[in-house]
This record gives structure tokens, C-alpha cells and sequence, in this order.
């Protein structure tokens, strides 16, 4: 693993997180906002997480899979109150509100897709 900038994967983040915020600002409920907004959230991290650092596809997705299920446990046991937060819009946006299993789905699917779009490429 080492630093290093790549315009694509910068790029594709630039991308996703101009589009989670389309959807945040104009999407209150529905399958796009609660469920395909999730399924893309894994795809930013990773993409993010790329565009500095080199590191190896398969252990940085199980990476972010890990981190997303971590997160949505958390809003299992109510973090947000826990942490005095519940009324803040900001922490209520990045951390959610309600653990859902299709979101768990979401973020599965939003790596799988990661994965075979790696491999198919390293395979080009």
C-alpha cells in the first residue's frame, strides 16, 4: 500500500458524491434514496479510498464491507442517542437513523458490483 493520486478513481468519487448529494437534497424517500443511495455510499468509500492510496482491490472491499456494516450496526443500538446526537441533521445524514437489512443487501451488492468491475478490468 502506498500514497498516490488517481485521476479516475478521483474522478468516479467527484462523481458519486455529487450524485449522493442530489439524491440527499432532492430524494426524501423511495428505493433510489433509502436503498440505491446505499448500495452506491460503499462504491464512494472504495473509490475514495483509491484515488491516494494503492492498495490491493479485494482487502479494501472487504474493508469498506466491514466499515458499512459496522455503521449500520450502530444504528442497530441507537448511536445517535447514545451519543447525544439524535437531533443533529448532519450526523443523522452520515450515520443514519434505522438499521435495515436491505440496506445490508445494499452494501453487498454496491461491492460485488466493485469487485467484478476490478476484476473484469484486471483482466483488460
Amino acid at each position: 500500500m502506498k500514497l498516490q493520486l488517481n485521476k479516475t478513481y478521483l474522478a468516479i468519487t467527484i462523481f458519486l458524491f455529487i450524485t449522493e448529494i442530489l439524491i440527499a437534497m432532492y430524494l426524501k424517500s423511495g428505493f433510489i434514496r433509502h436503498t440505491f443511495g446505499d448500495y452506491l455510499v460503499v462504491i464512494l468509500i472504495y473509490t475514495f479510498v483509491k484515488s491516494f492510496v494503492s492498495v490491493n482491490p479485494l482487502k479494501l472491499a472487504f474493508a469498506v464491507w466491514l466499515f458499512s456494516f459496522f455503521i449500520e450496526f450502530l444504528q442497530l443500538l441507537d448511536v445517535l442517542s447514545i451519543l447525544g446526537l439524535h437531533q443533529n441533521h448532519l450526523a443523522k445524514l452520515i450515520l443514519g437513523t434505522t438499521f435495515q437489512i436491505s440496506d445490508l443487501v445494499a452494501y453487498t451488492l454496491g461491492i460485488l458490483t466493485i469487485l467484478f468491475i476490478e476484476f473484469k478490468l484486471q483482466r483488460t
